[in-house]
């Protein structure tokens, strides 16, 4: 183990005896908020400075088993040695690998409920079109995670596509499950509205947005807000194509737009179109500072061009190919009936990648 990550479970074990101190002192549950989150920082280092106690042990037993082989009024002892030094390398390089990504840095947004955000690019009907089969993928997805859903807005193209969608995603780690996903979309197909046989390629951008704590929601001020309200379109029955009971929220200062006309109340509409762009502004303020600390988080809206992709949809060859990865499957059928499984895996295994190589320089 290097000794930048050795340091770092030291200032960990300092820590967990600090938290120690703190938590048998009664008087830390007078304040209950500050007290869940030091007994939560508590669990958490408590497991990981065992499993680096764990890693010590081992270590003496390798150095033990060593000297054991080494000393030649130990010659009896040959074989047991062997086998410990075996068992002992075998425990350090599993504990080793264990408290590496214990030590990754965490997205406290992972455990959030998301917004996913789908819209039509170039392409024109066959976009649409696209646009709605990622829809259905990612709720076919939802499905599978037991991930509950709620399409929020939705602005319908002429052929039953989606010139855009916004869907509401709620169950356990949604944000962190489909934070990739967040990029331009390209598909190649013959579109059902060609006629010659031709393949063509379109485009879909795809964000995906943490819905904010409330706790940490931003305020949103009144005085830079237009709401107009309007009547809605599409399946809902006469009551709700009769009023004007769709919101859509303006944010003037940036010109951020959030709309929804999913329920028949106007002001479960507006609450709901505030939640959306609430999160638009959090992501946007978040954007912003990461890029100022050279954090290197992607934006998550493409211009919707054809050379804007993060990932292909190949029809014809019933290929998905994820170009951030070089990731390639041919499982298309699959992937678009939800199986999405091995492309997250992929991604968040990249991504560990990337932060075990700063670890092991000590920049993490």
């Amino acid at each position: 183990m290097k000794d930048s990550l050795r340091q770092q479970f030291e200032r960990l074990a300092y820590r967990l005896s600090e938290l120690d101190t703190i938590l048998a002192d009664g008087a830390a549950a007078a304040d209950m908020k500050r007290y869940r989150t030091l007994t939560k920082e508590q669990a958490d280092i408590n497991e990981l400075v065992s499993q680096y106690h764990q890693y010590q042990q081992s270590e003496a037993d390798l150095a033990e088993a060593r000297a054991w082989l080494n000393d030649p009024a130990m010659v009896d002892m040959t074989d047991m040695a062997r086998e410990e030094i075996a068992k002992a390398e075998a425990s350090m390089a599993r504990l080793h690998a264990a408290l590496q990504l214990a030590l990754l840095p965490k997205d406290p947004d992972d455990e959030r409920p998301a917004f996913l955000e789908i819209r039509a690019g170039a392409g024109g009907d066959e976009s649409a079109l696209f646009a709605a089969d990622l829809a259905r993928m990612y709720l076919r997805y939802a499905e599978r995670q037991g991930w509950k859903t709620e399409i929020l807005s939705a602005n319908e193209s002429d052929l039953g596509g989606y010139k855009e969608l916004v869907i509401r995603i709620e169950g356990d780690k949604v944000y962190g499950g489909l934070k990739f996903e967040s990029g331009g979309h390209r598909v190649q197909r013959v579109p059902a509205t060609e006629s010659q046989g031709r393949i063509h390629t379109s485009a879909c951008t795809v964000a995906v947005l943490a819905e904010p704590d409330e706790t940490e929601e931003i305020t949103l001020n009144p005085a830079e807000l237009r709401i107009d309200t309007y009547r809605a379109s599409g399946a809902g029955g006469q009551h709700i194509n009769k009023t004007d009971s769709a919101v859509r929220v303006t944010h003037v200062p940036t010109g951020l737009v959030a709309e929804c006309q999913d329920d028949r109340s106007q002001h479960r509409n507006k609450a709901k179109a505030l939640a959306v762009l609430a999160a638009r502004l959090r992501d946007k303020d978040r954007n912003e500072r990461a890029a100022k600390d050279a954090a290197a988080r992607k934006s998550l809206i493409g211009t919707g061009d054809r050379s804007d992709r993060i990932r292909t949809y190949n029809f014809p060859q019933g290929r998905l190919t994820d170009h951030r990865i070089n990731l390639t499957l041919y499982k298309l059928g699959a992937i678009m009936d939800g199986d999405l499984g091995d492309v997250a895996a992929g991604l968040q295994a990249a991504q560990a990648a990337e932060q075990l190589a700063l670890l092991e320089e000590g920049k993490a």
